[in-house]
């Protein structure tokens, strides 16, 4: 069977789409894309999977390994003021000498921790909270199933914006858990609905009448068979946790004590960059949250071909 339609994330002010078309393993098995080698030959000739890997990592690696490389930190005042882009400034600088290439290494790695985390902590709860609705069922699945559309309802990003600006702690984990928190609900209600057609199979109900516990029976029966979904799923609550934090740190909500690509754009603003030209210190970190989320999405699309025997090209 195939995933759902694609539906929106509440609460986080973005866009979030569920898994497109991953399919569900066969009965018993537990390779959910089927063999590994198999996924892995056709991953490496979809070219949508390719190209937004390769994009993703890029990003990925400059922020991990460009800090070694760079002779300034992100709010030194290392050069003349708005400077245009040279061989020792490749992004200019900014109106107070700052070198905008360091700042947006330097938010590059706020970017990737902020969506790992917030899109961790959306996964582990809205995974949990579908597992055991969609297994157990009946008063369980009536009670989840209420609190999944409390979430739901709540307009996230409104409370995630009142939280940033009463509470007073503004950290990058902690930003990633405001955001993780009002993500999951979308999860929840897409796993339980791939849980209630396993649960019925043939292996499920061998393990049940082995006297294996509901624990193990999700662990090791249940979300095998998932995993190209889960995964898919992953990767769409990176991307909107990245989205997230980004609006937040543009609108002067997000971390106080890290540097983030949304942050850049938020002093770009701040200082009338656009009024006075210094195109290279606003385009980079709009351009950079683009490509990184573009490219998960693309990468999710070529996923649910690869995952998806009937979407394959051979």
């Amino acid at each position: 069977m195939t995933a759902t339609q694609p539906a929106a994330a509440p609460g986080t002010g973005t866009e979030a789409t569920e898994p497109p078309g991953a399919a569900l393993a066969p009965s018993g098995s537990r390779k959910p894309g089927g063999d590994a080698r198999e996924t892995l030959y056709f991953a490496l000739r979809n070219p949508k999977v390719v190209i937004g890997s390769v994009v993703v990592l890029g990003f990925l690696l400059l922020g991990l390994l460009g800090p070694l490389f760079l002779k300034n930190a992100p709010m030194d005042y290392a050069g003349p003021p708005m400077a245009p882009p040279s061989a020792d400034f490749p992004f200019g600088t900014t109106t107070f000498g700052q070198d905008v290439f360091a700042q947006f290494v330097a938010g590059l790695r706020s970017t990737f921790l902020v969506g790992l985390l917030g899109g961790g902590v959306a996964a582990v709860i809205g995974m949990a909270i579908g597992f055991v609705a969609g297994y157990r069922g009946g008063l369980i699945d009536e009670l989840l199933n209420m609190l999944t559309n409390v979430v739901l309802v709540i307009p996230g990003f409104v409370v995630l914006i009142i939280i940033n600006a009463y509470l007073g702690v503004r950290s990058v984990p902690m930003q990633a858990l405001y955001i993780g928190v009002f993500s999951w609900p979308w999860v929840a209600r897409a796993v339980r609905a791939q849980t209630l057609s396993l649960r019925s199979r043939d292996f499920i109900d061998l393990a049940r009448l082995s006297g294996v516990g509901v624990g193990t029976i999700l662990r090791r029966e249940v979300a095998p068979n998932m995993y190209s979904y889960l995964f898919m799923t992953f990767v769409l609550l990176f991307g909107g946790s990245i989205l997230t934090a980004a609006s937040l740190d543009f609108i002067g909500l997000g971390p106080t004590n890290a540097m983030s690509l949304g942050l850049m754009m938020n002093q770009a603003v701040q200082w009338s960059a656009l009024h006075l030209g210094l195109w290279w210190w606003f385009i980079p970190p709009g351009l950079g949250i683009t490509l990184i989320v573009g490219s998960l999405y693309i990468m999710n699309v070529g996923l649910d071909e690869v995952f998806n025997p009937k979407l394959r090209e051979m």
